[in-house]
């Protein structure tokens, strides 16, 4: 076994003692929660006959009693979404399973769970990011009882996930175990899903032939199957410590994927300050924890929206990370992993190939995690390094397998698809932004070309449509940061760029807004920072101006002569219709308070 990895070991001292004041505020307030556990006690009977009224009788009488764990389940169910739809069934399992061990559980609240695919280019994208923020108010609200020892997380994709976890760290003195419902089942090829989309981009095929593609992509219930934010997610829960061992990729509507579920509800009774393994979820969100998620992300070459989210998180704790972190970890952390968009393969392909605990095996013994961190499963990491099994109706753990089932999928830290993780720091004269190469090859990665300025995602696409790109440039598209118009993601401009490049133009998109999870082979600079709506120097660029984005050096420039450059003004716009329709009013406040990307594009008040 390695010691942990010089880099590694740096950045994770350095988090820390840029956190220390937080971070010893929060850990001071959640010690002091804890000592008044259980907390219904301290409720009057007037509170307390609201909080069981309508139980079933048996539970009532172990409710009275004070002195068995109360559950909360906090779900982000609905029936549209197909990540979500499995969610439905969860509260009645985790329920009996914990009255198994002398417990109870209760549903405390849901939250609203939207979905990037459904909403992508239209107006209620721009309440995408927000959401976020909702779901971390919506599972405060449900834990605001004040009757709960632990709690059962159900969420599974972009935003859900993140809001979850933001919302049970301001319950930090409560263990929390989080339950996803797991990947559909593989349906048509990635590859051919974006053939498909391409040909119609240059009009090549119809509509009818687009949408029996993506039918057959997104065909059954559970998280779609390429490695975006969603599936960003479950991998981050695991390696993090919040899942049970090897719970991430486990298909719904399976006997294993009942059963773990089940598993995580009595873990979260067995885990409660009534017994003897406290496992408080403030103290498993830790600095080193939070490395482990980066380590994760950077070993995957996950979702570019994580350099956002992991970010809220890590506040949400009292631990102040930055863009800085990312890159120098990016560094030196191997890439493990190709899924699509990274690769051909989905996370089905992933998993059956070794999956999570191959991956947290591999990376553990390379010395690129932290072992000695508190988990939901108990002491140390290395539980994680381990696949779960239904015998005989019992889930039972063993070693993750020696060899990858697929080394075109996944691979050793030893020989790893890269060196690096293909995350990078860029930064120039126009700001500061993210870039996610992992997916772009190499003769792509350095673009000089002249700008093309856009305001709308649109008018990117009706310039393509016009044959007006035929040539190399760069597109600088511009208010789509956090208080400009919520930052949507800009994903649907993926085709039209993809189809550019493959028609041999240098072509790249520099952008304030987001490309998500499903960043792709087109180089896009994103999450510029500070916004173009908040004087970010990215609007002084001129159609016209040449551009260098060079992701091997990470930096993204305008070439205009300095003094130039200094004299010039941030163009401002009147962002007015963006404020109305499709709820987007209700947002107002959201979008005056949002600190920018690199701070987590938070609009709570997250201070410690």
């Amino acid at each position: 076994m390695s010691s942990v990895h010089p880099r590694v070991s740096e950045v994770t001292q350095r988090i820390i003692e840029r956190s220390r004041e937080s971070r010893g505020r929060y850990l001071h307030r959640l010690e002091e929660a804890a000592k008044k556990e259980p907390i219904r006690k301290g409720l009057a009977c007037t509170n307390q006959a609201h909080a069981w009224a309508a139980a079933p009788e048996g539970d009532k009488i172990l409710m009275r009693e004070m002195r068995q764990p109360n559950v909360a389940i906090v779900s982000s169910y609905n029936d549209m979404l197909s990540a979500h739809q499995p969610l439905e069934t969860y509260p009645a399992i985790i329920k009996e399973a914990v009255r198994e061990v002398g417990a109870t559980a209760q549903f405390a609240g849901g939250t609203p769970a939207m979905c990037d695919g459904v909403t992508q280019g239209q107006p209620g994208m721009e309440l995408s990011l927000f959401s976020r923020d909702v779901i971390a108010m919506s599972t405060a609200v449900g834990l605001s009882h004040n009757v709960f020892d632990a709690v059962v997380a159900l969420g599974v994709c972009d935003k859900i996930v993140p809001g979850l976890l933001m919302g049970v760290l301001q319950f930090g003195h409560l263990p929390a175990v989080f339950a996803p419902a797991g990947p559909m089942t593989s349906g048509i090829s990635n590859k051919d899903k974006a053939k498909i989309r391409q040909l119609f981009a240059e009009g090549k095929c119809g509509r009818d032939e687009l949408l029996a593609s993506e039918e057959g992509s997104y065909h059954g219930a559970g998280t779609c199957t390429f490695y975006g934010t969603a599936n960003s997610n479950q991998m981050l829960m695991e390696v993090m410590g919040l899942h049970l061992p090897g719970a991430a990729f486990v298909n719904p509507g399976t006997p294993l994927r009942d059963a773990l579920t089940a598993a995580a509800g009595r873990r979260a009774a067995q885990i409660t300050a009534l017994g003897s393994q406290f496992t408080p979820v403030g103290k498993v969100v830790s600095e080193k924890a939070v490395v482990n998620g980066i380590v994760g992300l950077l070993a995957t070459g996950g979702s570019t929206n994580h350099t956002i989210h992991l970010i809220a998180i890590a506040k949400a704790a009292g631990i102040e990370i930055n863009w800085d972190d990312f890159n120098d970890l990016s560094e030196v952390v191997p890439l493990l992993a190709r899924v699509y968009p990274n690769g051909s393969a989905d996370v089905n392909h992933f998993h059956a190939a070794g999956g999570m605990g191959y991956l947290i095996r591999e990376l553990l013994d390379a010395g690129y995690l932290h072992d000695d961190v508190l988990t939901a499963a108990g002491q140390g990491l290395r539980h994680y390094a381990q696949e779960p099994f239904l015998i005989d109706n019992k889930v039972e753990w063993r070693n993750a397998p020696a060899k990858s089932g697929d080394e075109s999928v996944l691979r050793t830290a030893a020989e790893p698809f890269s060196a690096d993780g293909g995350l990078r720091l860029l930064s120039g004269n126009v700001g500061r932004a993210v870039i996610k190469v992992s997916a772009v090859a190499p003769e792509h990665r350095v673009v000089e070309a002249p700008a093309i300025v856009f305001d709308e995602q649109d008018d990117v696409l009706v310039a393509f449509k016009r044959g007006e790109l035929e040539k190399d440039f760069i597109a600088v598209l511009r208010f789509q940061g956090p208080r400009a118009n919520g930052m949507p993601e800009l994903h649907k401009l993926t085709p039209a760029l993809s189809v550019l490049q493959d028609r041999g133009f240098k072509v790249a998109l520099v952008t304030d807004g987001r490309m998500s999870g499903a960043s792709g082979k087109v180089p896009s600079a994103i999450h510029m920072t500070p916004e173009v709506l908040c004087g970010g120097p990215l609007g002084k660029v001129r159609t016209g101006d040449v551009i260098r984005l060079d992701a091997e050096a990470g930096v993204v420039e305008a070439k205009v002569d300095a003094a130039e450059w200094a004299k010039r003004e941030v163009v401002t716009m009147d962002m007015a219709k963006n404020g109305h329709g499709m709820g987007r009013e209700l947002f107002a406040s959201f979008r005056l308070a949002a600190t920018g990307a690199e701070e987590g594009a938070i609009a709570l008040g997250l201070a410690h």
